[in-house]
């Protein structure tokens, strides 16, 4: 589990799919209103108060995003109390949950040698689309579903982790804050200009 401040009255948790494993929540068991989900959800908020300091009290808003064979991004949101004196009861959040099925994988990189090495072996597979940006020191390829159809995602997804990491950071931001370098077919140009010479 990893966390992260977007603004003072809002915070990013990342759940990986080892993290779902050790509670014995499935992907799917995250949609329902069972307790080991509202045990996940209290020990996600005690993490945040501890890490962050962000204290979970009055309405509350979240937003789960399933990310194909990587896990899971939860956005949490304080709202404004009508009342400021109002005292909430500890045990009592008022929840607005907004769920989303992503089939969009975003992975992260060290270096662009990294991507290079992604490429020789995805392209012969077959794989030649995506997007890739540079933001804070990283790079990071974006790939919609049907930029990996010829693979199973499962297996897409293990290529992926060879060279890099499941991003922890929405690539909303990355698009808005980032730099694009490669705005489509980015594997296809990448073994284009890297790898096909070298033969």
């Amino acid at each position: 589990m990893r966390l992260e401040r977007l603004t003072y009255n809002k915070i990013k948790v990342f759940l990986t799919l080892d993290d779902l494993d050790e509670r014995g929540i499935s992907k799917d068991e995250m949609w329902q209103d069972l307790p080991k989900v509202h045990e996940l959800f209290r020990d996600m908020m005690l993490e945040a108060d501890d890490e962050l300091g962000f204290k979970a009290d009055g309405p509350i808003a979240v937003e789960v995003f399933s990310l194909p064979a990587q896990g899971m991004v939860v956005i949490v949101t304080k709202g404004q109390s009508t009342n400021e004196d109002e005292d909430y009861d500890d045990e009592f959040l008022e929840l607005q949950v907004t769920m989303d099925i992503s089939d969009d994988v975003f992975y992260e990189f060290n270096g662009f040698d990294d991507l290079i090495s992604l490429t020789s072996r995805v392209y012969p597979l077959g794989i030649t689309g995506g997007e890739i940006y540079y933001f804070n020191g990283r790079y990071y390829a974006s790939f919609e579903e049907e930029d990996y159809v010829q693979l199973d995602v499962d297996m897409f997804v293990a290529l992926l982790s060879e060279f890099g990491n499941p991003s922890t950071i929405t690539k909303w931001r990355v698009r808005e804050y980032g730099k694009l370098i490669l705005d489509q077919e980015a594997i296809g140009r990448i073994n284009h200009h890297f790898l096909s010479k070298n033969k």
